[in-house]
């Protein structure tokens, strides 16, 4: 049962090809492309909002400076968003709950800030590892517990994407399955549990919305300590 389980966030393969690699492709088929028209569809009109407010909203405390990291962030936002809806479909597979691809975008995305901050200022850089007026027998310990928390941060984006969508995917799993099982034999059980699905479900939608959000948030807050 436990194998059973988590058997749905094992990669799939199709004649020898791993069908991640039409998993992380499928959503750029349906992002619109721009049109040379003066008026545009509903389609295009409301991507370009939504990309123009979330990135409006994502860089209005950082500095000039950061904005040029723009359509990094806005397309790694729409690229984990359709990801994560994708995979709630039945019968699909959800990249991002593998912690290897979620590792795979949160280190370099991440190194990228501290190599940032230690060209264009080093002094405030090597700062955050020693708070002003610090007593002399706690320098080394700071400076450890500091190096610690700053490696620990790619770390901690991927696994929280990861163990968000795994949770997420196994409860609707158990319930599912509750439904199925309970069907024959209590209706009435059966069919508050569909309801409880149902919301489940729904909860599991918000959820992969504000996880590819979290995400690209808190890459953006490591860009503004170092920019």
């Amino acid at each position: 049962m436990t194998l059973s389980l988590f058997n749905q966030f094992s990669s799939p393969s199709l004649l020898g090809v791993p069908m991640i690699i039409a998993a992380l492709t499928l959503p750029w088929f349906f992002f619109p492309t721009p049109s040379g028209r003066w008026l545009n569809n509903r389609m295009i009109t409301l991507h370009g909002w939504f990309v123009s407010q979330f990135t409006s909203q994502l860089f209005l405390p950082l500095s000039t400076n950061s904005h040029k990291w723009a359509p990094l962030f806005a397309s790694l936002m729409i690229f984990l968003f359709s990801i994560n809806l994708l995979g709630l479909l039945p019968y699909t597979f959800t990249p991002t709950t593998q912690l290897s691809l979620n590792l795979g975008l949160a280190i370099p995305l991440w190194l990228s800030t501290v190599l940032i901050g230690l060209r264009n200022q080093p002094t405030h850089t090597f700062g955050h590892f020693l708070p002003e007026g610090t007593p002399t027998l706690l320098i080394p310990v700071l400076i450890i517990i500091e190096n610690i928390s700053l490696v620990i941060r790619p770390i901690a984006l991927g696994v929280r994407l990861t163990a968000n969508l795994t949770a997420g995917h196994l409860l609707i799993h158990l319930v599912s399955s509750a439904v199925f099982t309970l069907l024959p034999t209590m209706t009435s059980v059966a069919i508050l549990t569909a309801i409880l699905l149902f919301l489940l479900t729904l909860l599991e939608l918000a959820v992969a919305m504000i996880q590819a959000y979290v995400f690209v948030l808190l890459l953006s807050l490591y860009l503004q300590e170092n920019c």
